[in-house]
């Protein structure tokens, strides 16, 4: 490709066309490999060396790329000029948002963290008092973080984001404060506001920084106070025609004492995996532990309330896994219950790879998904990985910080 012979769709592009197509080449590879003289630029892109020239002097003069040292000192003659992003030309902040507490994350255009904080909400606060104390939050974590101006930001909720119209349905049992502080902070920040399902973030976090990294296509299994799957096929993550993609709590399944209705999952594989149903198993096994125990304040993705339930539910696990033989049978049962609803995914959509996320996920850890993986492999034909989420409790919040960083690079460098 040259910047006068790209072709866009079969015909011959035009020179601000190539322009813009070859610059955004260059800034796509300086994000992903790092700092590069022009001369790896020319090598990796195939662009004469004059168009180099000139695009690099174009992506300075935007202010989008620097020079940022020199390279060549152990040899003869001119040092080459290495050249990166200007990581502070654009900030974005992360949000995640629970029943009981808000988290921000404000990160450079390459997604570096450059303040965080989080702010507790009790249950009986005003709506309109909580919405306020949440912008006033990420104003001041914006302003820790030198950032003039948020370029996007991107906030976790619980509940279905509508495909439509890019909000969060009324769903019972969330505060109203949630649907409240989307809008709030677009016009309280003039920043876009992107609104995304939770567990959907935790599994940009892990296809992007953790288990799922290798994998274009992958199931995440949130396991916590509430039950339900992110679907990511050939990279892309699907939402579904209302956004209910991976709602498998509703899931009807063998080993529960009725089927799940329109307007409860009970009766469905929420009722055998759930965090309550798990702490409820233990104890038939004679095992407990408090709620706050080992793992109580996690800081895992939430859906809905059920903060003592999951924490409750995190102990128990960990205990068992320390419980030698004794521990045995409950997680073997835990591990039936898991796979269960893992292998009726797997026939549906062969995924290949299914990550354990959520307090008991992660509580669970690698010897909770070796189990699971084993009962898999009884259970489907399809062959299917099971692995235990490497992010952790900050899945959501650093979901967020990628979604909203796409979005911003997305913009400045298809302007540049």
């Amino acid at each position: 490709m040259t910047s006068t012979s790209a072709s866009v769709a079969g015909r011959t592009a035009s020179p601000s066309t190539a322009r813009a197509i070859n610059d955004r080449l260059a800034l796509q590879l300086l994000k992903d490999k790092g700092p590069l003289t022009a001369g790896q630029l020319k090598s990796l892109t195939g662009l004469s060396r004059p168009t180099i020239a000139d695009l690099v002097e174009r992506l300075r003069q935007t202010g989008l790329v620097a020079v940022v040292g020199e390279t060549g000192a152990e040899r003869r003659g001119p040092n080459a000029r290495v050249y990166g992003i200007v990581a502070d030309s654009a900030h974005v902040a992360g949000v995640d948002v629970r029943t009981d507490s808000v988290a921000v994350c404000v990160a450079d255009l390459l997604g570096r963290t450059l303040a965080e904080e989080s702010l507790p909400v009790a249950p009986d606060t005003d709506p309109a008092r909580t919405v306020a104390a949440a912008v006033a939050l990420v104003e001041r974590v914006a302003e820790r973080a030198g950032a003039v101006r948020l370029h996007h930001i991107g906030i976790g909720v619980p509940g279905l984001i509508d495909p439509a119209t890019g909000e969060l349905n009324a769903t019972s049992g969330l505060p109203s404060w949630h649907r409240e502080l989307a809008t709030a902070l677009h016009g309280g920040l003039a920043a876009p506001v992107l609104l995304e399902n939770e567990v959907n973030l935790a599994a940009v976090a892990e296809q992007r920084l953790g288990a799922a990294r290798d994998r274009d296509t992958f199931v995440l299994l949130w396991l916590g106070h509430g039950v339900g799957a992110a679907v990511v096929l050939d990279r892309m993550l699907r939402r579904g025609a209302s956004g209910g993609t991976g709602e498998i709590g509703f899931l009807p399944v063998p080993g529960t004492s009725g089927l799940p209705s329109a307007t409860g999952c009970d009766g469905g594989f929420h009722s055998l995996v759930c965090s309550a149903a798990v702490c409820e198993l233990a104890q038939q096994h004679g095992l407990a532990a408090a709620a706050g125990g080992a793992g109580g304040a996690g800081g895992e993705a939430r859906r809905g309330a059920g903060t003592e339930d999951a924490g409750a539910a995190e102990a128990v696990i960990r205990a068992a896994l320390g419980a030698g033989e004794r521990g045995e049978p409950f997680l073997d049962e835990l591990a039936a219950r898991i796979a269960v609803g893992v292998a009726a995914i797997c026939a549906v959509l062969d995924p290949g790879c299914a990550v354990l996320g959520g307090e008991v996920g992660r509580a669970g850890g690698d010897a909770l998904a070796r189990r699971v993986a084993e009962r898999v492999a009884r259970l489907s034909p399809l062959r299917t990985r099971v692995c235990a989420g490497a992010v952790g409790g900050g899945g959501v919040l650093r979901g967020a910080v990628l979604t909203a960083m796409d979005a911003a690079q997305n913009e400045l460098f298809g302007a540049a």
